[in-house]
């Protein structure tokens, strides 16, 4: 058996419950409000856009700056006026970012670390039918893995251009579960989107 063609749309999530939150005081941390990303799929520009709106919303300017530098892929913050800023240690959205779960007061800062916005690094379709396949040194059912080439939100149009046949383990097949995976085996969220698969059996 060999995948002929995978078409879906790019709906995984890269902020979900367990990273999406800030938190932002306009008077030096006398109040906190806070922020939190709606679930959906972001570029790091689309995360930043979102969190600028959100803090501008009723006031004419912004005193919290935050913008992405493409050159070290790190994000940089300046408060003025008194805004200070918070990333909480639990589902907080500072590790998508780059910054550590920290309190930010400075001026001027750069997170600590690379943007983490790419959850998913390749996406297997598994059937459970097949073997002789191995993912990380461990035998899996994975009969094609890629990485898409479109952006959040695009449709996925997957058509390998050379078709590699995985051996079938039954005799006659009645029935078959096909799932999607990360790289770390752990199921896709689709979001209810309809993903159209196509197989091709041949006899050996």
């Amino acid at each position: 058996m060999a995948l002929v063609n995978l078409e879906t749309y790019y709906s995984f999530p890269n902020i979900t419950h367990e990273n999406l939150k800030m938190f932002y005081s306009p008077d030096a941390g006398v109040s906190w409000l806070l922020i939190s990303v709606p679930e959906g799929s972001y570029d790091i520009e689309d995360i930043i856009k979102y969190i600028k709106q959100k803090i501008k919303q009723g006031r004419d300017d912004s005193s919290v700056t935050l913008s992405a530098n493409t050159n070290t892929l790190k994000v940089f913050l300046i408060l003025e006026n008194n805004y200070q800023v918070d990333f909480p240690s639990i589902d907080s959205i500072s590790s998508v970012l780059g910054f550590n779960h920290e309190f930010c007061t400075a001026n001027y800062q750069e997170s600590q670390n690379p943007v983490n916005i790419l959850s998913i690094n390749s996406i297997l379709v598994n059937v459970d039918i097949i073997s002789g396949s191995y993912v990380n040194g461990q035998r899996n059912p994975t009969i094609n893995s890629f990485f898409p080439a479109v952006s959040p939100g695009y449709k996925i149009i997957e058509t390998p251009s050379n078709l590699v046949y995985i051996p079938i383990t039954l005799d006659a097949i009645y029935s078959m579960e096909i799932t999607m995976t990360d790289q770390n085996c752990h199921l896709l969220n689709l979001r209810e989107e309809n993903v159209s698969i196509r197989f091709h059996v041949r006899e050996i």
